[in-house]
């Protein structure tokens, strides 16, 4: 039988209920609609089979497919409630009581991450640095924690005060986002943060990232066989590696702070929510093609739908208690329902009806935008604050920051596919070589001087030309090293190092150097 489509469930202060998903979105009558605010916890199970919510009195589980009842508990305390994943558990979670069957012996173990999937079940566990020592993860396999052996992978690491842990689906590796309370740098308010790879077969590696600041998202694809990392002071950039952790694709830069794969791992969205404002960049990364770019501002949530085509996102309290309310959108940037909670209500949780992998398969990706009933909101589009001084003024393009386009997307030639750590060490000592290669040119006699470039010359090209006048040549000589400084600066713009503000400026001031040493020359 063909699968249903999922159901959306909505928690809030007007009470528990669900909503068919697209394309209908009418109220579902599989779950009566539970009113008032007692209602905590709700969750499905894997298979989205059964349904079980606390009301503050009772737990109650229901089968989805028949819409009835099947149990009731007087569990009025419980927070927590999750499903076996074979469906014939419900574990709930109220004050401590249960039995000991296994314990690892590792002393000043601060967190653990339990792998997600089947049997063998494995634990990431962390263990912070102490008196010189390092910080170190370890991975082990349940049951056998015992022995000096019994690990099945180690890393050790300094500068973490606390650490992420992040388990692929397949539970073959674990990247680890290390972070430290204060940058002894001064470089961020933030602290510093470092990304690890830790595989179960005892491989281990630094993911190095080519731009400083904050490491805001790691997300891995459900193929367990690459990752997506965005990273980087503001605006922020993202990039894919592979389990060798060589970057695969960088999407360049901007106003992001988080990603999302689709269920089927062939989409990916980037988004910037929170203080940003809230812009999706919706990904082919099979052909790494722009698909969309939608706005959901003010978005305190964001989920994909099982089916792999559309996505839901969200505004809820506590974190915003104005304007909530959800939005189901196709990943072509569509909107195709919208629901506003009234001013004097407010919207807790909302989430999909989970489905087991392989109910719907993964379709076509289409980049033309599919219809809707439901206008799309252009934001409003911030102008930048302009001194009173300014304001009858010309506007002058002064960014501070600009922005990197993804490596598909750049006009330069060649290859633009990122290279590795020693290809790139050897990329600059090249350049450094030819660059002193130049600078001995430039610096030798008259008489081994060649040809002064005719007036055709571009203007972005560097000519050798020497005019014997001693103060003339001196200005020349000046010029270049002005030019190629600020070829150096541009180079490191690009490799993602933040330029200080005298640094912008000497940038800005290229066009006028190469105009003034073409002038020069032609007056040769």
């Amino acid at each position: 039988m063909a699968p249903s489509t999922p159901l959306l469930t909505v928690r809030g202060s007007e009470g528990l209920y669900m909503v068919n998903g697209p394309p209908h979105f009418t109220e579902s009558t599989v779950f009566p609609r539970e009113s008032g605010k007692n209602c905590k916890v709700y969750t499905f199970s894997k298979d989205g089979t059964l349904f079980a919510w606390g009301n503050g009195e009772k737990v109650n589980i229901i089968s989805v497919t028949n819409k009835g009842l099947l149990h009731s508990f007087d569990l009025p305390k419980a927070v927590c409630l999750e499903f076996s994943p074979k469906n014939t558990v419900l574990a709930t979670w109220q004050p401590y009581t249960n039995t000991i069957a296994n314990k690892l012996h590792l002393q000043k173990i601060n967190d653990f991450v339990l792998s997600p999937g089947p049997q063998p079940y494995k634990v990431a566990v962390y263990v912070p640095g102490s008196k010189g020592a390092p910080s170190f993860v370890r991975l082990y396999q349940y049951p056998n924690f015992a022995g000096p052996h019994a690990a099945l992978a180690n890393k050790s690491f300094f500068k973490a005060d606390k650490v992420t842990m992040l388990w692929n689906k397949k539970a073959t590796a674990v990247l680890v986002i290390a972070s430290t309370d204060v940058d002894k740098t001064g470089a961020s308010y933030y602290g510093e943060q470092t990304l690890h790879y830790i595989a179960t077969n005892g491989e281990s590696a630094v993911v190095q990232l080519p731009k400083n600041g904050p490491i805001y998202d790691v997300v891995w694809n459900s193929s367990s066989t690459e990752f997506c990392v965005v990273y980087g002071f503001m605006p922020a950039k993202a990039t894919i590696f592979n389990l060798k952790c060589d970057p695969v694709f960088d999407f360049g830069t901007g106003p992001r702070n988080a990603a999302y794969y689709s269920p089927h791992g062939h989409i990916l969205v980037l988004a910037g929510f929170g203080n940003l404002r809230g812009q999706m960049e919706v990904w082919d990364v099979k052909n790494y093609k722009l698909i969309s770019k939608p706005v959901a501002s003010d978005s305190t949530y964001f989920a994909w739908c099982p089916d792999g085509e559309h996505i839901l996102t969200a505004t809820c309290a506590p974190r915003l208690r104005v304007n909530n309310g959800y939005k189901i959108w196709h990943y072509t940037g569509s909107i195709l329902h919208k629901c506003d909670v009234p001013s004097n209500a407010e919207l807790w949780q909302v989430s999909w009806q989970p489905f087991l992998d392989g109910i719907f398969p993964a379709k076509t990706i289409t980049y033309q935008a599919v219809p809707s009933e439901v206008p799309n909101e252009e934001p409003k589009v911030a102008t930048a604050y302009r001194p009173p001084a300014l304001r009858n003024k010309p506007i002058t393009n002064s960014k501070l920051h600009e922005e990197e386009p993804p490596q598909n997307m750049k006009s330069q030639s060649g290859n633009d596919k990122p290279l590795s750590k020693t290809a790139l060490k050897n990329q600059r000592k090249h350049e450094a070589k030819k660059a002193a290669k130049q600078e001995a040119r430039s610096d030798r006699s008259p008489d081994l001087a060649p040809t002064p470039a005719p007036q055709s010359t571009p203007r972005n090209t560097i000519s050798q030309s020497i005019s014997g006048d001693p103060e003339i040549d001196k200005k020349i000589k000046n010029l270049k090293k002005k030019l190629k400084a600020i070829e150096q600066l541009k180079e490191q713009a690009a490799t993602g190092k933040q330029l200080e503000k005298n640094q912008l400026e000497k940038i800005q001031k290229e066009t006028a150097l190469l105009q003034e040493l073409e002038d020069l020359e032609l007056g040769i």
